[in-house]
């Protein structure tokens, strides 16, 4: 993604890298052992400072809300998932090192 696509690598997370994609667009990868033909083998992450109001909102149109939002001692995030019609994960998160949260709003001067 780096050398090929040109990214630019925002956060290195260790098993995660996050790319930026644009002034205020990233889009990360994360490493596992095994990939399976499975709906849990992707999660689209979106990235926001609003974490409990989207949980609120995608509770109040009777999403698929698994579990509720929870800091990650390990990445650094705050953050909690869902699932959209064809059962695929998403994360809602909000990043909380003071590194990750200056990428984040880098360009935004």
């Amino acid at each position: 993604y780096e050398e090929v696509l040109g990214l630019t690598l925002a956060i290195d997370q260790g098993n995660c890298r996050i790319y930026r994609i644009g002034s205020d667009s990233f889009i990360g990868f994360c490493e596992r052992k095994a990939v399976s033909i499975n709906h849990d083998d992707l999660i689209l992450t979106f990235v926001t400072d609003e974490v409990d109001e989207w949980y609120e909102r995608l509770k109040g149109k009777n999403a698929i809300v698994v579990g509720k939002p929870e800091k990650s001692e390990q990445y650094q995030i705050y953050h909690f998932f869902a699932r959209d019609p064809n059962g695929y994960r998403i994360e809602i998160q909000q990043f909380l090192s003071p590194i990750d949260r200056e990428v984040c709003h880098k360009g935004q001067e």
